[in-house]
């Protein structure tokens, strides 16, 4: 195999070759929206805020950053929704906006923000199972749909790897290509892989601050991913995967 066509997705290649004077941007084309519109029939779910957060500010970087591990085998018990909402809040939620640019907790190239992030919940107080996105402008949740075999559903779309489907929600994210290409064009594609990684680090250190774990999960079925989070898999897809659940209380 040759390896060398794919490493060269690594290097700072294609932006030399791009004529940026052609993007969708320069073009005069209207930037996309920075959030993924509901649709009319869509309840939101209200999420706690900061000022509910008082036990999870105690935890220091240092603490963080030092309890940072992946972790595959979950406690059964829950999260509370005040839990989600901080892991939320902690990788993607936003700071200002302003001139159309959302500053959230993670960095994004050109402050494009390219990623949504969907969850399969399992065992959330007070939220039914099933497949929920985030909005991040105004920290609430939807309910995407209901899925009465979820757990399964999950574990086949990350191929077999069951503790996706024994955590407390797992975090999915996927991608809408456009909002980056807008400005990047062709260069769009290895920053969004890079950007997925900011989030995911910062799901890591964010869990320890309420005595939970993860596990990052880059092998999955496309196919049912996508068809899982109810994304059309060309405009819209799964790109990153991370299952949260409690720590057990001896590890």
């Amino acid at each position: 195999m040759n390896m060398e066509k794919y490493r060269d997705f690594l290097k700072d290649t294609i932006r030399q070759t791009i004529d940026f004077t052609m993007t969708a941007q320069k073009r005069g084309i209207p930037v996309p929206p920075i959030e993924k519109e509901c649709g009319p029939g869509d309840k939101k779910i209200v999420l706690p805020g900061q000022e509910d957060w008082d036990k999870m500010k105690n935890m220091s970087l240092y603490d963080a950053i030092l309890r940072r591990k992946s972790v595959r085998n979950f406690a059964p018990s829950s999260l509370s929704l005040n839990e989600l909402s901080f892991l939320l809040w902690a990788t993607q939620g936003v700071r200002t906006v302003i001139n159309g640019h959302a500053f959230r907790t993670v960095p994004s190239a050109g402050c494009r923000h390219a990623l949504e992030t969907y969850l399969a919940v399992f065992r959330v107080e007070t939220l039914e199972k099933g497949i929920y996105r985030y909005l991040p402008l105004e920290h609430n949740l939807i309910l995407v749909r209901e899925v009465p075999c979820l757990e399964s559903e999950m574990s086949e779309a990350a191929m077999g790897q069951r503790f996706a489907s024994e955590s407390a929600v797992t975090f999915i994210w996927t991608t809408i290509p456009e909002r980056m290409e807008w400005r990047y064009g062709e260069a769009s594609h290895k920053v969004i892989a890079l950007d997925a990684g900011h989030v995911c680090q910062n799901l890591y250190l964010s869990c320890g601050a309420v005595g939970a774990a993860t596990c990052a999960i880059a092998a999955y079925d496309q196919g049912k991913a996508d068809r899982l989070a109810g994304v059309d898999g060309k405009e819209e897809f799964v790109i990153y995967m991370a299952p949260v659940g409690k720590r057990h209380s001896k590890k």
